[in-house]
């Protein structure tokens, strides 16, 4: 009775080790070292504060297990990754089972030796058939969001375009084009980035959209 007692309370939650979960996956090709995915939309790559579980990452590890996973990253909570697509953006990804598949996949990346295209379905009709658009990308004031930045901590990116199929515009749109989007480097939000930047967003994208259709249901 009448002591005080003092309790230093860590801010951040407690970090709970990385684990298995039974989320489906949709394996393409798997072998001792590699496996080839199809990601489907919504699933983040790896466990962040804001989705500490449910993430791809888990999802490997349940499939794989974590000692056959790769870890050059160095990060338990990365485990199996060598490169991410965006949560709400579904395709084929890459993991490695190895750390000597994992380095060499990661290498390959870097060196621009893998392919790699989106389809992508943009506001407005574009007039060109193809394009490049070259414009660096740095984190702006909100530390989610990136912008085409001239800042010394902007990095090079660069993606080209090729027009699939244009839709002419609605009485709600401004009509619409399909594009295959190559990706010459993998900057955070990079397609997404620059399409607004060219004043074609994204449809359905809900942060990059300046230049849409004012009216919500163009992105029905």
């Amino acid at each position: 009775a009448g002591e005080a007692i003092v309790c230093m309370i860590d801010d951040e939650p407690e970090q709970l080790g990385v684990y298995g979960e039974p989320i489906g996956l949709d394996v393409r090709y798997e072998d001792d070292d590699v496996l080839v995915l199809s990601k489907q939309a919504g699933l983040v790559c790896h466990p962040t504060p804001e989705h500490a579980h449910g993430t791809l990452v888990n999802a490997l590890i349940w499939h794989c297990g974590k000692g056959n996973l790769c870890n050059v990253q160095g990060e338990d909570d990365r485990l199996g990754i060598v490169h991410r697509l965006d949560r709400d953006t579904s395709g084929l990804m890459l993991a490695g089972k190895t750390d000597a598949a994992g380095a060499a996949l990661m290498e390959d990346i870097r060196l621009r030796a893998v392919d790699r295209h989106y389809l992508t379905l943009v506001h407005g009709v574009l007039a060109p058939d193809n394009g490049m658009i070259d414009a660096p990308i740095a984190r702006g004031d909100d530390r989610t969001r990136m912008a085409v930045r001239d800042v010394p901590s902007a990095r090079e990116a660069i993606t080209t375009f090729n027009v699939l199929e244009r839709f002419e515009p609605g009485p709600r749109d401004d009509g619409y084009t399909l594009l295959d989007c190559k990706l010459f480097t993998g900057r955070t939000h990079q397609i997404r980035v620059h399409m607004q930047y060219a004043k074609h967003p994204v449809v359905g994208d809900p942060s990059y959209v300046a230049h849409a259709p004012r009216d919500p249901r163009a992105n029905l």
